[in-house]
């Protein structure tokens, strides 16, 4: 008969706040660190509980306290959260005032009318179902995950608002809004009393679609930003640079967010003369494309995806250098452009 041995007790490494930066969120008192670990892939039902268990711990040994949640990552549909509830349980949560735990809801969830969109009971419904998966008794942030176009802006920032004074969130945020949106969502909030904190828009060398006036909003309203997809769902790594493997993501068929169509040879093209440049800066080209987003000073965290531990490594150590000169800049823009 095979036995398990239990899961050792966790223990924080000591050097935790040495290296990582961390930076105000807009205009509130929060810090985020630079870096967040989302758990959008690679922490569901079907993949490998003791790996999941190994990135969260490190990445909090490296200084990342936010872990970035949605009620329907997976798979399946809130195994994520499921998985993320684990491994609080096999020790994390002793640090969890240590912690930055945010998850969000919109998008379709369960079955019939009351499990998808922007509508009161849809948010509150949901955000408490992730609460016990994630076996937490709030949220430091809770999220409108996309904007519903046939429920009112007011009533979905009410359930914000309600969500927050029920005690289930410290804090409300919005993910995907467009900039009018955001505009509004912000003054509803405002006036409900309860400040909106942060907007979380995918962005990265080959989108940029936040510089189109998202980031003026944010900087007016004092929101602060965090983005998501920095690497362009792993495009921009030197897993392409020799054509489509057979092995990775975009040759998949059954992948909706990245397959053979977005990568062509004009963008493979791209992403060798960003390599080049990466180099000269002494990074890989992942190192450069996490650095590249947090030179925005409007970005406060970029949220960074793993499948293993080495990549977290890998990602923090982009935070060495973060600098860009004029001429990088320059140069950047000219391949992309």
């Amino acid at each position: 008969m095979i036995t398990h041995e239990p899961n050792p007790i966790y223990r924080a490494a000591p050097s935790r706040y040495e290296n990582m930066p961390y930076q105000r969120c807009g205009k509130s008192g929060l810090l985020l660190p630079r870096l967040s670990l989302g758990l959008w892939q690679n922490f569901g039902a079907v993949d490998s509980l003791a790996n999941a268990r190994a990135m969260m711990h490190r990445a909090f040994d490296l200084g990342i306290t936010h872990f970035d949640l949605a009620n329907n990552y997976g798979p399946n549909y809130g195994s994520a959260e499921s998985t993320f509830g684990q491994v609080m349980a096999d020790g994390l949560n002793h640090y969890r005032d240590e912690m930055i735990i945010s998850s969000k809801a919109g998008y379709d969830m369960w079955p019939g009318p009351y499990g998808v969109g922007g509508s009161r009971k849809y948010l509150v419904a949901s955000c408490d179902q992730s609460l016990k998966r994630c076996g937490v008794e709030y949220f430091d942030i809770f999220y409108s995950h996309c904007m519903d176009p046939d429920t009112p802006l007011e009533e979905t920032m009410g359930a914000l608002d309600y969500i927050v004074r029920s005690g289930r969130a410290l804090y409300a945020g919005i993910s995907s809004y467009s900039p009018e949106q955001t505009r509004k969502a912000a003054a509803i909030l405002k006036e409900l009393g309860t400040p909106l904190l942060i907007h979380q828009p995918r962005y990265n060398l080959f989108d940029r679609w936040i510089e189109d006036g998202l980031t003026d909003v944010l900087d007016e309203e004092g929101v602060g930003a965090i983005v998501f997809s920095p690497l362009s769902q792993g495009m921009l790594t030197d897993k392409y640079l020799g054509g489509i493997p057979k092995d990775s993501r975009a040759a998949r068929a059954d992948q909706i967010y990245l397959n053979e169509n977005d990568i062509s040879e004009q963008t493979i093209e791209k992403i060798r003369a960003l390599n080049e440049l990466a180099l000269e800066r002494g990074q890989t080209l992942a190192q450069m494309a996490i650095a590249w987003v947090l030179h925005n000073t409007t970005v406060t965290s970029a949220i960074i995806g793993a499948s293993r531990v080495e990549q977290i490594e890998d990602s923090v150590s982009a935070l060495q250098n973060l600098q860009f000169s004029n001429e990088e800049i320059a140069t950047i823009d000219s391949i992309v452009k």
